[in-house]
C-alpha cells in the first residue's frame, strides 16, 4: 500500500446513520480520530437530524437529504475553522445523529398514593398508571442541555427524569381536576386528563429540546377499602327495598323446599293449604249459622257497643348506620342519639332505612335533623 492510499484511507468519505436499533435518540458517528473529507456525502434519512460539533462547539445542522460538504453549505463550521477564501481541507468534527421520531415504549406509575380531596368522600387516596410518548424538537438544545458526550445516547437514560417529571405534575392535575370532577367519574375524562398533562409536560421539557406529544392514563384506582364499601352501596341501590326483597327471597326459599323430594315440606303445605280451602267454602256455604248451642240474638235486642282497647303503638323506625365502612344496626331513634353522643354517627355518616332509595349522608335526612341540632359541626378547613 502506498503512501497516497494510507492517507485516503484515513479520510471519510460517507457519514450516515441506519438505526438497528429502537431505543437510540442520539448517536455519534465514530470517527476514530479520522479526519471527513472536504466533498463527503452526508445521508440524513428521515426522522433524523445531523449535529456537526467543532472543538465542543455546536456547529451546523442539517435535516433530512443528501449533502456534499463544502464550505458554502457548512457556513458555521467554516467560520469556526477560519477557512476565509474556501481551502478545500480536510477537517475534524464531531457528528451527533439525532433521532427524532416518537418513541412511545415509556411506561409511568404512581409509587405513592395522591392524596385528593372530593367533595362526596372527602380525602381519598388515588394511583394511576399509564404511558406516554416523547420526541425531540430541538437537537442543539438536548445534545447540550442531556446528551453532552455520550456515543450513544438511550431512552433509558432519560425515562427516570420523565417520570419523576411526570409524577410531579400528575399530583397537580388531578387535584385541579377533582374540584369539577368526582372522583367516581375521573375514569370517564382520563383522555382529557392526558391531553391536559401532555400539554402542561410539554411546556415543561421544553428546556431541554423535549416534547411530550402524547401522554395516555390507562388506570386510576381508588384504595381496596374504599372499593369494597363502594361495591357494599352499589349492592345496596340494586336491591332497591329491603323488605320486598327479603319476602321475595323468603317466597323462593319455601318453593324450593317444597320441591325438594323427601323434605317434609311440600306435604306440610298441601296439608295446610287444603284445611284453608275447606275453611274457606264452609264460610261461603253458610256464612251466618249460629253455633247449635248459642242462643240466637233477638231481632230487637239492643246492640251494646263493644268496648275498644287502645291502639297498638306505632313500630320503631329502624336505622342503618356506616361505621368504618362497615354496616352496622339496626339502631332506634334513642339508640341513634347514643351514637351521635359517642361520636360513630356524625353529619357526615351514611345511613339508611326501610324506603329509602339508597344510601345518604345523616345531615341530609330531615328526620334526623333533631339529633345533629345539639352537635356543632366541624371545623372548616385552615
Amino acid at each position: 500500500m502506498g503512501l497516497f492510499d494510507a492517507l485516503r484511507n484515513e479520510l471519510i468519505d460517507i457519514i450516515e446513520w441506519t438505526d438497528d436499533s429502537r431505543d437510540t435518540i442520539v448517536w455519534r458517528f465514530p470517527r476514530h480520530d479520522n479526519e471527513i473529507k472536504m466533498g463527503a456525502q452526508l445521508i440524513v434519512r428521515e426522522s433524523q437530524v445531523a449535529v456537526f460539533v467543532n472543538e465542543g462547539r455546536i456547529a451546523d445542522v442539517f435535516a433530512p437529504g443528501t449533502y456534499t460538504l463544502e464550505t458554502r453549505n457548512i457556513p458555521i463550521l467554516t467560520t469556526l475553522k477560519g477557512w476565509k477564501y474556501g481551502f478545500d481541507s480536510p477537517f475534524k468534527a464531531e457528528v451527533y445523529f439525532v433521532n427524532t421520531r416518537q418513541f412511545t415504549d415509556f411506561k409511568w406509575g404512581t409509587k405513592s398514593p395522591i392524596m385528593l380531596r372530593d367533595p362526596e368522600f372527602g380525602a381519598v387516596r388515588l394511583r394511576a398508571f399509564g404511558g406516554f410518548a416523547a420526541r425531540v424538537v430541538d437537537p442543539p438544545l438536548f445534545l447540550s442541555e442531556l446528551v453532552g458526550t455520550d456515543p450513544q445516547f438511550r431512552t433509558e437514560e432519560i425515562e427516570n427524569y420523565l417520570r419523576q417529571m411526570i409524577v410531579s405534575r400528575l399530583g397537580s392535575a388531578l387535584a385541579t381536576a377533582a374540584r369539577d370532577i368526582p372522583v367516581l367519574d375521573l375514569a370517564g375524562h382520563q383522555h382529557d386528563l392526558g391531553v391536559r398533562l401532555a400539554s402542561a409536560l410539554s411546556a415543561d421539557m421544553a428546556s431541554v429540546g423535549l416534547q411530550i406529544p402524547q401522554f395516555n392514563i390507562e388506570n386510576i384506582s381508588l384504595p381496596p377499602e374504599v372499593e369494597k364499601a363502594l361495591d357494599k352501596r352499589t349492592q345496596m341501590g340494586v336491591l332497591g327495598d329491603m323488605d320486598k326483597y327479603t319476602k321475595f327471597q323468603t317466597a323462593n326459599a319455601i318453593g324450593e323446599a317444597a320441591s325438594t323430594p323427601g323434605s317434609g315440606m311440600g306435604e306440610a303445605m298441601g296439608m295446610g293449604m287444603g284445611l284453608a280451602a275447606a275453611q274457606q267454602m264452609a264460610q261461603n256455604m253458610n256464612p251466618q249459622q249460629p253455633h247449635p248451642h248459642q242462643q240466637a240474638p233477638h231481632p230487637q235486642a239492643h246492640q251494646q257497643p263493644q268496648q275498644a282497647g287502645p291502639p297498638p303503638m306505632p313500630p320503631q323506625v329502624q336505622w342503618f348506620v356506616g361505621i368504618n365502612g362497615q354496616q352496622s344496626g339496626p339502631f332506634d331513634q334513642s339508640h341513634l342519639a347514643q351514637q351521635v353522643a359517642s361520636g360513630h354517627l356524625t353529619r357526615t355518616s351514611l345511613v339508611w332505612r326501610n324506603g329509602m332509595a339508597q344510601w345518604t349522608q345523616a345531615d341530609q335526612v330531615p328526620e334526623l335533623a333533631a339529633l345533629f341540632s345539639a352537635t356543632p359541626p366541624p371545623m372548616p378547613p385552615a
